[in-house]
């Protein structure tokens, strides 16, 4: 699987400094009538069939700069949309590379076959800028392990961004403590608050704090800066329906991820009443610092994206098991960028202690290890895919087993990689790597999606039976 540089999206765009936006809007203006209609219909006749809905993109970046217009009731639909065109921009999502997959089986189950399983497989998406999305494919393993993908829409489109989502008072609270932005300012801020607010009951609140005189002016701007940051990181998203899974991409919405979306780690996740959902950690980065993240869903429509809180929520690479373990959740991570470490809580949100579960002993991971996604559940233990660096930064996939009451103790692990890049996969935008966020075991096989030289994918198969003969049992 390679990146399509014509799978391309819509962007607002903005030119730097708001003068330069009144001054692109006059030159609009100053258009006579027939020469804003011949413009547009060549800008549709040319765009229109690289997205579903061009028109509505134009209206969309028309209305975020119609405030630099006066009169705007007085402009013909035409001139909104030609002056919506010069704040449009296309962005190819996959420009640089489509990596870093992993794979889910795909809810709502189709029969067709007994043998088979329909799935939902992530990659991680760059383009122009090294700005990192989520797109997804889908498809079906047969009876045979034979693996076929869905048809690929040429069309790729970004949801609908909710534009109330809802807040619990006590997590942001402590999510606020936790980034050491909580005050004075923010404790009366939260007080004025109900336990579930929205984002709107946010913006309100804050609008009568600013007009109160009791704090100094600086320290007021700081606080309300962080409760907008922090309610911004966390926001709610929505695809149509019409849309396959293939068109739909997860671009970033908040100041915390405007760099890049970055190494999505899908899991079905079973909780204790047996209700499914869908939850992937990634790392969110504003090109400065890194923030650990959570994404839910049920549907893969409606998205949910949550700041993951706790001392120990640091770091990339956290992988959640796939259900409570002695009525916790439980997570990989690495805390310390080199080993692996395992988690508990008693709330998915908060993350307070971590404990080192292993160092790198072999040769191919001693220069750090990793997870390469959620653990699987097996009859044995909980097998996962882990990666290792070694000797000229060379990325290598390996497998252990952990226990299935005790996580903290490791059965097994073999002690060499299952995977290392061949002749042609060590070729890349990265060289030397081969990387897997995720993978699913099928009719007695592991079958592992991944990425070689960050810039392509590919899918290996292998008989668990064979892995499980191969641990060296701890």
């Amino acid at each position: 699987m390679n990146a399509k540089i014509s799978r391309v999206i819509t962007r607002l765009y903005l030119p730097s400094g708001e003068e330069r936006t009144r001054n692109v809007i006059k030159r609009v203006l100053s258009l006579d009538e027939i020469e804003v209609c011949t413009i547009l219909e060549a800008l549709l006749q040319d765009f229109s069939h690289r997205h579903r809905n061009f028109r509505a993109s134009l209206e969309r970046n028309f209305e975020q700069v119609a405030r630099f217009v006066a009169d705007v009731d007085q402009l013909s639909k035409q001139r909104q949309l030609l002056i919506g065109a010069y704040f449009t921009a296309e962005y190819s999502v996959e420009a640089a590379a489509l990596f870093n997959p992993s794979i889910v089986q795909v809810p709502n189950q189709e029969a067709d076959s007994e043998d088979s399983c329909r799935f939902i497989m992530s990659f991680r998406a760059t383009g122009e800028g090294h700005i990192s999305s989520i797109e997804f494919r889908s498809g079906i393993i047969d009876s045979n392990n034979d693996i076929y993908f869905d048809a690929l829409s040429d069309y790729v489109e970004t949801p609908e961004i909710h534009p109330n989502p809802g807040y619990d008072r006590h997590l942001f609270r402590l999510k606020l403590q936790e980034m050491g932005a909580s005050n004075a300012i923010t404790h009366q801020l939260l007080n004025r608050l109900q336990d579930n607010f929205t984002f709107n009951d946010l913006q309100g609140k804050i609008a009568e704090l600013q007009n109160n005189g009791q704090f100094p002016p600086q320290e007021k701007v700081a606080a309300i800066d962080m409760a907008m940051w922090l309610a911004q990181s966390n926001y709610q998203i929505l695809f149509r329906k019409d849309y396959p899974i293939s068109e739909r991409v997860i671009f970033p919405v908040s100041e915390s991820e405007r760099k890049g979306i970055e190494d999505a780690r899908f899991v079905r996740f079973v909780d204790d009443d047996d209700t499914v959902s869908y939850y992937a950690t990634y790392t969110a980065y504003n090109g400065e610092t890194i923030l650990p993240q959570l994404i839910k869903t049920c549907d893969f429509l409606s998205f949910t994206v949550i700041t993951l809180n706790g001392a120990q929520v640091q770091g990339k690479g956290m992988a959640l098991f796939p259900r409570k373990i002695r009525g916790k959740y439980v997570m990989l991570s690495r805390q310390d960028g080199e080993n692996n470490a395992i988690m508990f809580s008693d709330n998915l949100h908060f993350w307070q202690q971590a404990q080192i579960l292993q160092e790198p002993e072999f040769p191919y991971e001693f220069v750090q290890m990793g997870n390469g996604g959620s653990p699987i559940e097996t009859p044995e233990g909980w097998l996962v895919v882990t990666h290792g660096v070694g000797p000229l930064r060379t990325y290598s996939l390996g497998i252990e087993l952990l226990d299935l009451d005790d996580p903290t103790h490791i059965i097994g692990r073999i002690d060499e990689p299952i995977l290392v890049p061949n002749a042609h996969e060590r070729e890349g935008y990265v060289p030397n790597v081969v990387y897997s966020c995720g993978a699913l075991i099928h009719q007695g096989e592991l079958i592992i999606p991944y990425a070689s030289g960050d810039q392509r994918c590919s899918i290996a198969t292998l008989p668990v039976a064979g892995l499980m003969a191969r641990l060296t049992v701890r």
